[in-house]
């Protein structure tokens, strides 16, 4: 816990949304954001170049261990992902698959793709318990599949996929496999190698707390060229140089361990012990980010009240998830997420305040209404609920085209 401006304590439990920064990298950032204000650009881009890239590489192949060097520095994992898509050459008689719990982001690339390749783009199905049904990738794999894209953790729900068994299944076919690891790395033991992956992505400001607008990609060698200067390809804004840097001291402070996960099972039991709840845990495996709504309190509502007596949680809305959530009837949710520096205080402060946010919305005649009169659908341009192992339509194509 953090103390407050009121002598009170803040439990952070949104490093899934925006990681605290350490305060060796919040002062290196703001070091060099005035140097750069003050001076311009050139002794910046010196230090990047003469010490920060370097030792940065270093830091993120010790996260992530990969086979191969060659990461390159984006905006974001969603920029990094679209640098890709936007240069496979693909053709109508390729194969896509994406899965249900894949993020908005990769979601807007991945129909960018099949407009401009006339690709088909499917999703691979569920089995009951909401896992990725393997036995149907198995089954329908073959030479025409050119590209799979997975999400290790999903966003709205916390589900960790199972990377590593699905590069095993790919690895004798032709096709790239790229992992967005946003949520996951610096939530769990990444191991590039051991995945099989050609491309990773992932978000440097989350539970690797780094500053926002700064992500990577991790790539095989034979993706080189996707990552270099191409005609007729929009060039992506480069991080700033002093994100850069910042994201290199969170790294240097980076222990080598993770969130508990007795404290993630605690903080399911505190949510389905609490009146009201529903927790959104799909799978058979879950990482340390909880997912719940209630039957009369709004997402938004409860974050509000969560964040009055200091308890920092995220509201989610479907569209993050916009093939899973939306179509199963979730607008809005909460999301709970832990870092290593959670403690079990942290948690039980967060029951306390949440059961006392709850008591209170039963007493009060205001909050009486149905859940989803109160909550507003977030509408974007997605379909609320594609039928898994089909191929998909969008942005008014086609269905399966």
């Amino acid at each position: 816990m953090k103390a407050t401006s009121h002598g009170g304590t803040r439990v952070h439990l949104d490093p899934a949304g925006q990681g605290r920064m350490p305060d060796a990298a919040r002062a290196a950032f703001v070091h060099w954001t005035r140097h750069d204000d003050r001076y311009g650009p050139y002794e910046l881009e010196e230090y990047l170049e003469d010490v920060v890239r370097g030792e940065l590489a270093d830091r993120l192949a010790t996260a992530l261990h990969p086979p191969h060097g060659d990461t390159a520095l984006f905006a974001g994992a969603a920029d990094a992902f679209a640098a890709f898509t936007e240069q496979l050459p693909l053709g109508p008689g390729d194969r896509v698959w994406t899965t249900p719990y894949e993020g908005h982001e990769q979601l807007t690339a991945l129909y960018a793709l099949r407009d401009r390749t006339r690709c088909h783009l499917t999703v691979v199905p569920l089995r009951e318990n909401g896992d990725l049904d393997l036995e149907w990738m198995q089954a329908h794999l073959d030479d025409s599949v050119a590209l799979v894209s997975v999400t290790h953790v999903a966003a709205g729900c916390g589900i960790v996929n199972p990377v590593e068994d699905i590069g095993r299944m790919l690895r004798a076919h032709r096709c790239l496999y790229a992992v967005d690891a946003s949520y996951s790395v610096g939530q769990l033991p990444l191991d590039v190698s051991r995945i099989g992956c050609d491309l990773l992505t992932a978000d440097g400001w989350r539970f690797l707390r780094g500053p926002q607008g700064l992500g990577f990609a991790c790539f095989a060698p034979e993706l080189k060229d996707f990552y270099g200067p191409s005609d007729g390809i929009r060039p992506r804004p480069a991080p700033h140089g002093a994100a850069v840097v910042a994201l290199n001291a969170a790294l240097a402070e980076r222990p080598q361990c993770f969130p508990d996960e007795e404290l993630a099972d605690e903080v399911r039991d505190v949510v389905l012990r609490a009146p009201g709840t529903e927790v959104i845990a799909p799978g058979g495996v879950q990482s340390a980010m909880l997912a719940f709504r209630h039957e009369r309190l709004s997402a938004g509502l409860m974050r509000k009240e969560l964040a009055a007596r200091d308890v920092v949680v995220r509201k989610l809305v479907g569209q993050e998830n916009p093939l899973y959530l939306p179509g199963r009837g979730i607008t809005t949710a909460v999301r709970v997420s832990l870092h290593h520096d959670t403690d079990a205080q942290d948690i039980a402060r967060f029951g306390e305040v949440l059961n006392e946010v709850l008591a209170a919305a039963y007493r009060s005649p205001a909050v009486d209404a149905p859940r989803r009169q109160q909550e507003g659908a977030t509408i974007l341009r997605f379909p609320t609920r594609a039928a898994a192992g089909e191929d998909i339509g969008a942005l008014g194509l086609p269905h399966g085209r």
